[in-house]
């Protein structure tokens, strides 16, 4: 086990089903199997992170397949950039309920740690309780609990974080793996909401102390049927700009033609 105190930063050892460091703060796991490691002063809200409503319409677009493509790649990525290595420790930062963790945790080999953190606690509990093969916790991206060097690949989709704490926290031949929109990801909705669509900024982002390494695009139409194309629009940033009119249409939608559009990046500790 690599998790690390968020209080001391020192090692986190499980006895029965309590975590506990040296200097004896304990953090219980839960009857899901998760662990919180979000001390209550580190929370800006009561309940951080996504909301039971987002997540669900996460959850019914996600199980729709229509980002299964995405799901495979990532997986094979994370899968090559472990390969050679014995025992690999993966780490998933902004996991939500799993669907990615998962994914990764079944393609790499059975000696393989995969670990999904995010600062929704009742996504981290869905995940938890569905997805056995990982290891779950409620916690900060820009607060990462776990050791100095512990990891052997970080991904990251979507997820904001620190760049200290990747650097912190990967090891010296460590990954970090970013999925990002691509330039038209999402554009038929997005034209729906906003007078003037703009157009993704496509250029990979620069992080201190690792290098880009490889680099991919993954772009595909996606037929989203029966109001399909409002969970979509739940699970994005987006949804606080459409109109009650735009919302009701979607929900009622027997199909809408969508862009799907992602970069995917490999980046190397230099």
């Amino acid at each position: 086990m690599i998790y690390a105190c968020p209080l001391c930063s020192q090692p986190l050892a499980l006895e029965s089903r309590t975590f506990k460091c040296p200097n004896n703060h304990m953090f219980d796991k839960a009857k899901e199997g998760y662990v919180n490691l979000m001390p209550a002063h580190h929370k800006h809200s009561k309940n951080p992170g996504d909301s039971k409503e987002m997540m669900q319409a996460r959850r019914a677009f996600l199980e729709s397949g229509h980002y299964q493509k995405l799901q495979k790649q990532l997986a094979s990525t994370i899968e090559k950039c472990g390969q050679g290595i014995t025992n690999p420790t993966v780490l998933d930062i902004g996991c939500g309920e799993g669907y990615y963790t998962n994914e990764i945790a079944n393609t790499l080999t059975d000696d393989a740690d995969v670990y999904g953190l995010d600062i929704s606690k009742v996504a981290i509990r869905y995940a938890s309780k569905r997805y056995s093969n990982c290891q779950f916790s409620v916690a900060s991206s820009y607060k990462l609990p776990f050791a100095e060097n512990s990891l052997d690949v970080i991904v990251k989709v979507y997820a904001p974080s620190k760049q200290e704490e990747l650097l912190r926290c990967l090891k010296p031949s460590g990954f970090l793996v970013t999925v990002t929109p691509g330039a038209r990801h999402l554009f038929q909705l997005r034209e729906r909401i906003y007078q003037e669509v703009r157009l993704h900024e496509e250029q990979a982002d620069e992080f201190a102390g690792l290098e880009l390494v490889e680099q991919a695009k993954l772009n595909y139409e996606m037929e989203l049927k029966d109001g399909l194309a409002f969970d979509l629009l739940q699970m994005t940033p987006f949804a606080w700009k459409a109109s009650q009119e735009l919302q009701a249409e979607l929900k009622e939608c027997e199909t809408f033609h969508c862009e799907a559009d992602f970069n995917i990046r490999i980046y190397r500790v230099s």
